[in-house]
């Protein structure tokens, strides 16, 4: 089941048993196929046709001007899910203020008084996450940001973010984002 990541917390919360993947444009399971976003409607018009004919669903998805989206997660707003709950809004805060010096989930549970297992447990049930995996977005967060806000080099911004080396960081955007840096930097010029 797919749904826009704006309501993946309420979805959640009101679906438990559901198993939710708000980081897909389009989830196929079985017979049925589910699109979550805005113009949702689009992404499973595409990949409807896409399962009769690629050649058709790419000239289509040229004429509409659609770009190639396989995941919501570029555009998700992190900080609107944190404020979902106010105890994950408290873990984000700690965690931004930590990025460069890793992540510790007993260490995050005792600066918020909570137990790790009442953490990890609200952690997953707003943002779908473990507290680990949004700690590692909120790194790759910042890391685009200054690729795109700033003349630091590669090393410099791997440091600023937790990483021992910038190898490791450009391995983890390539595969976070299926972009590398020149790409990043790319994208920031050309907006």
């Amino acid at each position: 089941m797919s749904t826009s990541w704006w309501l993946a917390p309420l979805f959640r919360q009101r679906y438990p048993g559901v198993r939710l993947d708000s980081t897909r444009m389009v989830v196929p399971s079985g017979e049925f196929a589910t699109a979550g976003a805005a113009m949702g409607h689009l992404d499973l018009a595409l990949w409807l046709m896409n399962q009769a004919s690629p050649a058709l669903a790419s000239t289509v998805a040229r004429y509409l001007i659609v770009d190639a989206r396989p995941s919501q997660a570029p555009y998700m707003i992190p900080d609107h899910l944190a404020r979902a709950d106010p105890m994950v809004e408290r873990f984000e805060r700690w965690a931004r203020a930590r990025l460069a010096q890793g992540f510790s989930l007993d260490a995050a549970a005792h600066a918020l008084a909570t137990s790790t297992r009442t953490l990890q447990r609200r952690i997953e049930a707003v943002l779908g996450k473990s507290p680990l995996s949004y700690f590692q977005d909120l790194r790759v967060e910042r890391a685009v940001h200054l690729l795109q806000s700033s003349q630091l080099d590669i090393e410099a911004i791997a440091a600023e973010v937790g990483y021992v080396d910038g190898a490791t960081l450009r391995t983890l955007l390539r595969r976070r984002l299926g972009r590398g840096v020149k790409e990043i930097r790319a994208g920031a010029a050309e907006a």
